[in-house]
């Protein structure tokens, strides 16, 4: 997903959530190491991932993004709440988040 399309989602999604554009942005990068798992609080916030890559699993409660995974019928690019993030390579892998936080209206 390119940088672009997802700002242009990130303001859509928002106007459906109500919050216009009452929200902060910011883009984060995690550098996992091989086979290092993590979790993130995402609570009250959204997660969209822009770089996906094949070695690495996320789970929320949103849903999955994991193309080893045949239990699932779509791979979430939007994530909330408890992000568990898993790099299954024995190399260092990068994810890249743009991180939407609602502000108060």
């Amino acid at each position: 997903m390119t940088i672009e399309l997802a700002i242009d989602y990130i303001r859509r999604r928002m106007e459906e959530l109500g919050f216009g554009d009452h929200y902060h942005l910011r883009f984060r990068h995690f550098v996992m190491k091989a086979k290092q798992e993590t979790e993130i609080d995402g609570d009250n916030q959204l997660f969209i991932l822009v770089d996906p890559k094949d070695s690495v699993s996320i789970h929320s409660v949103f849903g999955i993004y994991d193309v080893t995974v045949d239990y699932v019928n779509e791979l979430q690019y939007e994530h909330q709440g408890k992000i568990k993030l898993k790099n299954n390579s024995s190399i260092i892998q990068h994810v890249r988040f743009i991180q939407v936080i609602p502000k108060d209206k």
